[in-house]
């Protein structure tokens, strides 16, 4: 019987195991989640809807003071879904982690960044499991949903939890289970996506999946926390990998004199062996342009180059400064230069229709156009400030903006925007999304 398989069957569990799976199944087990973010929040609503009763651990205190007062700080969870959960008592926010302890399911929600080297920045992680360990009790499920590299699960969070004695997959139970979150997707959310889960043990793996079974309508199990682990990285380098091709073939079709948008939708036609990627100014977000050098580093700790995801990031991470060179190309054709011109962001936030900026392209693209020494400022229906190596910038009224700035560069292309408006106001515009696919204007370059 191959290990997966074994995993998948339904394991025999301790008296203390038994006992945390009734109050799952019972409805009784309180869930706590460490850190309320995108990942958080959004699962903590699905558990109180699903009934159990939940706590959001934050080190922030506004974020707390607004979960208890029922404010979405969210744009995908509604504060009108968010309120009555809140008033019910079901969901309820602490700074107070003493309370890690009243929990029986406690799941990790915490940022993993690169550092300036790009190599894991696991500290929030430690520091979550840290307070966990502190707080230890038999009958508690721990899980983790930050991505990471494959075996963190059981390298760095097990050996802390097990420092007082306690023995997984008897008196407490750990799992792996990673979060697939896409802000701003109206179609697929917490609930509706399906969710992949290892355990260290099989009987941490059978209590993992009766927790999610709860809040989720799809649980997957795989192997091992390290297979589950491995899972989240394929998805993202794969998109990585893919974004990086199209990106060079818009960089190929430029020096062709071939428009790539046509060449990708005419491919797209195909209806087998083509998926069809978009190129862009550059990867945003927290997962797509960190998570494969997690990866990366990873298997060089294991005398192994990742080549394909190596040459990716070094594709992806030139694109702000290709767009920039496309910004001076087309003031020059028309006698300008950067310095001194006035140059418009439209569109800040790392992808369409959402307020998240991290990794966001726009940000190298602002700081590369202001040490060139021009004028810049950008418009965003959903950031209305934003820090820039030390000063902060303000979204500023659109249509005079647009007027008064000597080009437009698109960079996100928010739904929000009349593009035909846009153009029609604007003295020249540089499209790198194809936001103004349809549009025929002498005005208008795209990448």
């Amino acid at each position: 019987m191959s290990a997966q398989r074994s995993q998948t069957l339904e394991a025999p569990l301790t008296s203390v195991g038994a006992a945390l799976l009734a109050r799952i199944e019972n409805g009784t087990a309180c869930v706590g989640t460490l850190g309320m973010g995108y990942v958080g929040l959004p699962l903590c609503v699905e558990f109180a809807s699903a009934g159990l009763p939940v706590i959001g651990f934050d080190l922030s205190s506004e974020k707390v003071e607004a979960l208890n007062r029922g404010r979405s700080y969210i744009g995908d969870v509604a504060s009108e879904r968010l309120r009555p959960l809140v008033e019910s008592g079901k969901l309820q926010g602490s700074t107070d982690f003493e309370r890690l302890a009243a929990c029986d399911a406690i799941v990790i929600c915490v940022p993993t960044p690169l550092g300036k080297t790009k190599d894991p920045d696991l500290s929030m992680v430690v520091e979550a499991t840290e307070a966990i360990a502190a707080r230890l009790r038999p009958g508690q499920l721990v899980v983790l949903e930050s991505t990471t590299y494959p075996g963190t699960t059981e390298e760095l969070i097990l050996p802390r939890l097990q420092e007082r004695g306690l023995k997984v997959g008897q008196d407490f139970f750990l799992a792996f289970s990673p979060e697939r979150v896409d802000p701003g997707n109206k179609r697929f959310g917490t609930r509706n996506t399906p969710k992949i889960i290892g355990g260290v043990t099989p009987s941490c793996l059978s209590v993992a999946q009766a927790l999610y079974r709860r809040a989720v309508d799809t649980v997957i199990p795989v192997s091992s926390p390290q297979a589950a682990e491995m899972v989240k990285l394929l998805e993202n380098t794969f998109r990585s990998v893919n974004i990086a091709l199209v990106n060079e073939i818009a960089l190929m079709c430029d020096r062709l004199g071939v428009d790539v948008w046509e060449v990708i939708d005419a491919a797209a036609s195909k209806p087998f062996g083509f998926m069809p990627f978009y190129p862009g100014p550059g990867l945003g977000g927290h997962c797509i342009p960190i998570d494969p050098f997690y990866l990366s580093w990873k298997l060089r700790t294991l005398n192994y180059r990742a080549r394909f995801i190596e040459l990716a990031g070094e594709v992806n991470s030139e694109m702000p400064e290709y767009v920039c060179e496309r910004v001076a190309s087309a003031l020059n054709d028309r006698e300008r230069s950067v310095k001194g011109s006035r140059i418009l962001v439209l569109g800040v936030a790392y992808k369409r229709d959402v307020d998240d900026v991290r990794e966001s392209p726009a940000l190298d693209i602002l700081k590369l156009l202001e040490a060139r020494g021009a004028g810049v400022g950008y418009h965003d229906p959903h950031v209305a400030s934003l820090a820039l190596d030390g000063h902060t910038l303000r979204s500023e009224d659109l249509l005079p903006a647009v007027r008064q700035a000597d080009i437009v560069l698109i960079v996100t292309d928010h739904s929000a925007y009349d593009y035909e408006e846009i153009v029609d106001n604007a003295r020249l515009v540089l499209d790198t999304r194809n936001a103004t696919r349809g549009l025929v204007s002498p005005k208008v370059l795209k990448i």
